[in-house]
């Protein structure tokens, strides 16, 4: 495990800022299933503007160290930053070392993307801050290796995705805002691609569909519904303020607004146990934006 570290000291030297925005999935469907075993999947990913932070310091020669945790129950050689940092470092030949805090935010198998998206941040970063100048074609197949959001993350465009979710194509969405709710469930990926239940056969989709506003439903949503008491009551709390949908495939939820004033009011008539957040829409990752800010 990382040592322990102040907070005083986090705020020191040495140490740079960096987004890891969070995701929406807009809709999802599972068209396939692949001779390898993995199903193909269409989807619209939205990367919203909050996430978590990602707090990195670098220095020669030495170890990625992980200071304090970044989930529960998470060991740092299983992390998927200390294991970003791994394979960026191995890739690259490059014998520098890190430290590297995660100030959490997203909440933890919701389906917002939080581990993938802190896991490309720590890639994007270390690649600017150790000098690497890799390309981001070559990030992206890095970030694969980690996981199938992880490429989004890294060219950090909304986007029309396919196959595992690693074929993107650049959307432009209109500004949003978002009412999330977390219900605190967490049920593992391939559980939920086992239930007899989930319709992997869905005819393909193409962007004027969703372009049309025919798209908003996800296929794992019936699943958890039916599965999972508190994924139920959250969309019928929902569903008092707006039109719920599913994200990704975790238990987070969500109801989309034209306006700020809008998103806010429906918070306010939920119930007030429920852990919710009011967040906009990104026209592109405030990841960008810090890195285009360093090379300034």
């Amino acid at each position: 495990m990382g040592r322990g570290l102040a907070m005083s000291d986090v705020e020191a030297g040495g140490w740079s800022s960096w987004p890891a925005p969070a995701k929406l999935n807009l809709f999802l469907h599972v068209v396939g299933r692949r001779p390898d075993g993995y199903h193909d999947l269409q989807t619209v990913f939205r990367i919203l503007d909050w996430g978590d932070t990602i707090h990195l310091r670098v220095g020669p020669a030495g170890p990625i160290r992980r200071i304090g945790p970044s989930a529960p129950g998470v060991e740092e050689a299983q992390d998927l930053v200390v294991r970003a940092a791994e394979l960026l470092r191995s890739s690259a030949n490059c014998p520098l070392s890190a430290d590297i805090r995660v100030e959490k935010r997203i909440p933890t198998g919701g389906g917002f993307g939080g581990g993938s998206s802190d896991a490309a941040t720590v890639l994007v970063a270390l690649n600017a801050l150790w000098g690497l100048h890799l390309p981001v074609e070559e990030l992206a197949a890095l970030g694969c290796k980690l996981g199938a959001d992880v490429p989004v993350f890294i060219r950090g465009h909304n986007a029309w995705a396919e196959g595992v979710g690693e074929r993107l194509t650049p959307l432009a969405l209109a500004p949003a805002w978002y009412l999330l709710v977390d219900p605190g469930v967490h049920v593992p990926t391939p559980e939920l691609f086992r239930a007899p239940d989930l319709t992997r056969d869905a005819a393909p989709a193409k962007i004027a569909d969703f372009a049309s506003g025919t798209l908003l439903d996800n296929a794992f949503e019936p699943v958890l519904r039916r599965r999972e008491p508190a994924v139920e009551a959250v969309f019928k709390a929902l569903a008092r303020v707006g039109s719920p949908r599913l994200t990704g495939s975790g238990g987070g939820c969500f109801v989309e607004f034209d306006s700020l004033h809008a998103a806010e009011r429906a918070r306010s008539e939920l119930p007030a146990e429920l852990r919710a957040w009011v967040v906009g829409g990104a026209a592109r990752s405030p990841l960008l934006d810090a890195l285009a800010a360093m090379k300034v």
